[in-house]
């Protein structure tokens, strides 16, 4: 396609390369003008818009080796002659428009045609499709005559927060403080688990179609006491030798401050796990249980009565030997 811009503008200088330049030289160059000069990029700037669609029409034409062939032998021909569409008047008295001329001495017909990347109806360029990966976009150039993008908001901004245990269990507010000196509050929902993520609307970054969002990321104390697992609360209660061989009741602290009685049973050994129904973590839908491991403690030092106590018990026991399927259940 042949056009007064052909005689009129330098596109190897448009594009910034030398006249021998490499299709891979005029590709690059192209792609990094594309993408500083895309409306997208530059809010509707006249002076950037109209360099792009120069571009776009500079590459069009010298990225197809016919057409930079006929460019070039245009160019050579000293670019002195003008045309008007339609028109008499020009070098040499010749009748008709300038795209008639140029179509007939390379054998084209007179018609403008447009291709991906030419100059269309509507005086837009778009992107060629090998390049619509610069903005994220489709096959088209992304402003009129090819696809528009809607408009995006802006993008999200991430923080980082730690918080107490109880904080975690029962809710809480933090407030971060911006660079400007802006605080802003965020708050944390009961039940929050360790990397969850808060999101705070309209304080993220400002776009087109408005304002991203703060995503804070939330971490969590240990606590001496308390493990969380899931929405369960896992303890582990002392009891003494008596109180496990025997039963007992036992008090055992729970996430509301308040102590519950819980019944061990007879024979419980070091180790086994007892659960207290629903004082786990509350939350909107449900609340987890409270997972109570059993220590059974081992006296350090006994009195003259206890040690007799002792032995007398060990006495009573002494047919009993725990160790007794040991050597059965080691054999290989």
């Amino acid at each position: 396609m042949a056009s007064q811009d052909w005689v009129d503008k330098d596109f190897y200088k448009i594009l910034g390369v030398s006249k021998d330049a490499s299709g891979t030289d005029i590709k690059k160059a192209y792609r990094k003008l594309a993408r500083k000069h895309h409306p997208d990029q530059n809010g509707g700037d006249a002076g950037s818009e109209r360099m792009f669609k120069d571009v776009s029409e500079a590459y069009s034409v010298l990225s197809d080796a016919e057409e930079r062939q006929q460019y070039d032998a245009i160019r050579a021909m000293g670019g002195g002659a003008r045309f008007s569409a339609g028109g008499a008047g020009g070098a040499g008295g010749q009748s008709g428009g300038f795209e008639d001329v140029f179509g007939n001495l390379f054998g084209q017909g007179a018609g403008p045609r447009t291709r991906s990347g030419a100059r269309g109806s509507n005086g837009y360029s778009n992107l060629p499709p090998e390049f619509a990966d610069l903005f994220g976009g489709g096959s088209g150039g992304g402003f009129p005559g090819g696809f528009q993008p809607p408009p995006r908001k802006g993008a999200d901004r991430t923080a980082n927060t730690t918080i107490s245990f109880a904080g975690a269990i029962r809710g809480t507010t933090v407030g971060l403080r911006e660079p400007s000196g802006e605080q802003i509050d965020v708050r944390i929902p009961a039940g929050i688990k360790e990397g969850q993520k808060v999101r705070v609307r309209g304080k993220g970054q400002t776009g087109p179609a408005g304002t991203g969002d703060l995503m804070v990321t939330v971490h969590i104390k240990d606590h001496p006491f308390f493990q969380r697992d899931g929405d369960n609360i896992r303890v582990h209660v002392p009891v003494t030798f008596p109180e496990a061989a025997l039963g007992a009741q036992i008090e055992v602290p729970t996430l509301s401050g308040d102590l519950v009685r819980m019944k061990v049973p007879a024979g419980t050994p070091s180790g086994r796990t007892l659960r207290l129904k629903g004082r786990g973590v509350a939350t909107a839908k449900s609340a987890g249980d409270l997972l109570v491991t059993i220590d059974v403690v081992v006296p350090q030092n006994l009195s003259k009565e206890a040690a007799a106590a002792v032995e007398a018990f060990a006495k009573a026991t002494a047919d009993t030997n725990p160790r007794g399927t040991l050597a059965e259940k080691a054999r290989l």
